[in-house]
């Protein structure tokens, strides 16, 4: 039986000169970025032609063209769009909203499935990293962006969920807390009674880019000398 060491990558067949080449190329782009804090998503200011997004989700399951209805009916045509994707950029709140054809099983808190992906510029602590998860397994905690993702099939769902976040970061609840919070609070948003949490973020999203670049840890023998090599290859450019 061959095992997965036994098929070529991309990585394997690099050849080395290319290898220092891209990167010395990275370390100049790492550079360029910090001096002029110009990294993360850009995203599109363009609007996709509904004719062209009517023709993509006409083939979709029910609940994902569901989703995207609604969403474009609240923000209006999507940024961009691919055959199994639509993206809006800076829909504020939203940093990035992104609904998926394909779903995915959920049965917290009640059966359902995601879809639906809703991004803010936020840092969660590395320490908080596990209890954020632990409360629910469809957040999306990217640290060196600096982003949370909330998935589900509504925005409330999505909604409710980074306010749980932001509040087990804060220590205002425990992951028990949290969950029990959200299970009672999106049965009162489905049942049309009073639900804050699940309409609007209770904190304030933080200014500015929240990466987390983190630290180089690089320092034995043979790494110093590759970077030394990278440093040559960025100087002879």
């Amino acid at each position: 039986m061959k095992t997965q060491n036994g098929f070529p990558t991309a990585a394997r067949q690099l050849k080395p000169e290319k290898r220092m080449r891209i990167a010395a190329t990275a370390a100049a782009s790492n550079k360029r970025l910090h001096a002029t804090d110009h990294g993360g998503d850009k995203g599109s200011v363009k609007r996709v032609d509904m004719k062209r997004v009517e023709a993509i989700i006409r083939l979709w399951p029910d609940t994902s063209r569901m989703a995207a209805e609604q969403t474009i009916g609240f923000y209006g045509p999507p940024n961009e769009a691919t055959e199994s994707r639509l993206f809006w950029y800076y829909n504020f709140p939203w940093k990035r909203t992104v609904v998926y054809r394909d779903e995915i099983p959920h049965d917290f808190p009640e059966p359902h499935s995601d879809m639906l992906e809703s991004v803010i510029d936020y840092h969660v602590p590395p320490e908080k990293v596990s209890d954020v998860l632990a409360f629910d397994g469809s957040i999306v905690v990217d640290r060196t962006k600096g982003e949370v993702a909330a998935r589900c099939d509504v925005e409330a769902a999505n909604i409710l969920a980074l306010n749980m976040m932001h509040e087990i970061v804060a220590g205002k609840k425990t992951v028990k807390q949290a969950r029990k919070f959200n299970a009672k609070e999106i049965s009162a948003y489905i049942m049309n009674r009073p639900a804050p949490y699940a309409e609007t973020l209770q904190f304030e999203l933080p200014a500015g880019k929240q990466y987390d670049t983190d630290k180089t840890t690089i320092a034995n023998k043979a790494a110093v000398q590759a970077l030394k090599k990278v440093k040559d290859i960025l100087v002879g450019k």
